[in-house]
């Protein structure tokens, strides 16, 4: 019996429209055997609906998540917003939402094996082995963060240097990444760009409860990732660094990158390709993701001309 899995992502603003067109154009080239699945708030205009339904992608309506009533002030906190919305997106059995917000995380007991992508990704080779790597019981597998801050955000954490990077211990692309340690703090920091997870109705119980009642939640500065890091503490396994490339690795960890080894690019950060705004550091990557976009868009104009205007629309060269 084959594995029933799925690939998913979250839409909730027209603004990411073309990179889920882009992410779900990644899959289909490489020959993934698996659906992407695109979870969209109610917000989210029916133009939008349409073209991904045009597409052949699995589209399923969920309602914005809020923590529990009276316990911590995270509902105020509009960074939370959507990591609440990101994670009911394994929430549901058989994709079926309730109309509520109780905590019902990871609850997609209908698949065997989810792997969660960000909709600003582009998947160069082919990641179905994702779906059948070992977990630990009860755990998750992710890459690492790049704890190196080379723009200086002051907002980041101050242990954010390029001497606690687990990139920088990393000598060569086929080289495995270390094990999560607790020292220094951030090799044991996960970026939620890729995450591959098994779905447990008990386990979607115990994370909403951590994350409505923790203390250190309002502390997070990156809160889906911060909330992952620390609910898994001690039960992650590391992704080597292809399967979640974060673009700024490539001129930050020379040793580390090749351009042929990258299975699936991460456009971190505000300066996506389609925004209009990166900067030529970022020339060849974005590349990439333009030539997908082109090829995407020949489809569309012969297919779907008015997907192709709301699109075009939400894209800056």
């Amino acid at each position: 019996m084959s594995l029933k899995a799925a690939y998913v992502t979250l839409l909730t603003k027209t603004s990411y429209l073309a990179g889920t067109l882009v992410l779900h154009e990644g899959l289909k080239d490489t020959r993934s055997k698996y659906p992407l699945v695109v979870m969209v708030t109610p917000e989210l205009p029916r133009g939008c609906r349409d073209v991904l339904e045009k597409r052949g992608i699995l589209i399923r309506e969920i309602q914005f998540l809020q923590p529990e009533d009276g316990v911590h002030t995270l509902a105020a906190d509009a960074r939370f917003h959507d990591t609440w919305t990101k994670l009911r997106q394994v929430n549901a059995s058989a994709f079926h939402v309730q109309g509520s917000c109780s905590p019902r995380v990871f609850e997609l007991e209908e698949f065997e094996r989810v792997v969660l992508l960000d909709s600003d990704m582009l998947v160069k080779e082919n990641i179905d082995d994702l779906m059948e790597i070992s977990l630990p019981p009860d755990g998750i597998a992710a890459s690492h963060v790049c704890a190196c801050n080379p723009r200086k955000f002051p907002h980041y954490p101050a242990d954010w240097i390029p001497e606690n990077c687990v990139y920088s211990a990393v000598p060569s692309p086929t080289a495995l990444p270390p094990t999560p340690v607790d020292f220094p703090r951030p090799y044991s920091q996960l970026n939620s760009g890729t995450v591959v997870l098994r779905p447990s109705k008990e386990l979607a119980k115990r994370l909403y409860h951590f994350l409505a009642t923790d203390e250190r939640i309002s502390t997070f500065t990156f809160p889906d990732q911060d909330l992952l890091t620390t609910f898994f503490h001690g039960k992650w396994t590391a992704l080597p660094w292809y399967y979640n490339a974060l673009k700024t690795l490539r001129a930050g960890h020379t040793q580390l990158w090749d351009d042929d080894a990258v299975r699936c690019l991460h456009y971190i950060l505000a300066d996506k390709p389609w925004f209009g705004r990166s900067s030529k550091e970022y020339k060849v990557v974005n590349g990439w993701w333009w030539a997908q976009y082109d090829k995407l868009c020949e489809e569309l104009r012969a297919q779907d001309v008015e997907g192709w205007k709301l699109v075009s629309s939400t894209v800056v060269r």
